[in-house]
């Protein structure tokens, strides 16, 4: 998956620089509620529904401040992520106990007949593996600059 391909589910209207939420479940829903604005969401209370279920199995704060609820859902048409930096960090339930700041929420169609969701959820995870692209990650100001780490750290 090349950089423009994991660029596509991406856009300026999800993009936080700078959360409000203070608490796991504000994440989730401040999160939910941007991506609620996308025409692919066809219902935004399954779609919170279905990201607070998932995050009720196991954290998916993977460590290293970072945290990528996801999941499949019916609300959703297409596969679409929001990317978001806290300044402060929150308290994710992480596996390293520390705070995140950098989120990733994906979510896809229940029925995810081009196969994108989990190589998407992996290349992101190889991403924030990298200390340099968590730190670039977190210093990012406007969309532009999050573009071109992401093509930075996928080698483009």
């Amino acid at each position: 998956m090349t950089a423009e391909e994991v660029l596509s589910y991406f856009s300026p209207d999800r993009f936080i620089n700078g959360l409000r939420a203070r608490s796991k479940d504000g994440v989730l829903s401040e999160m939910s509620r941007i991506l609620a604005e996308d025409d692919d969401i066809r219902d935004p209370g399954l779609l919170l529904e279905m990201i607070r279920r998932r995050e009720s199995l196991g954290s998916t704060g993977l460590g290293k401040g970072v945290a990528i609820p996801h999941g499949r859902s019916t609300a959703a048409t297409q596969t679409k992520v929001v990317f978001a930096v806290s300044r402060r960090g929150i308290d994710f339930d992480a596996m390293d106990n520390e705070v995140c700041r950098i989120f990733f929420l994906i979510v896809a169609p229940y029925e995810d007949n081009k196969q994108e969701y989990l190589p998407l959820l992996g290349k992101i995870v190889e991403m924030v593996n990298r200390e340099d692209v968590r730190e670039k990650m977190f210093a990012v100001e406007c969309f532009d600059e999050f573009q071109e780490v992401v093509r930075g750290a996928l080698g483009e």
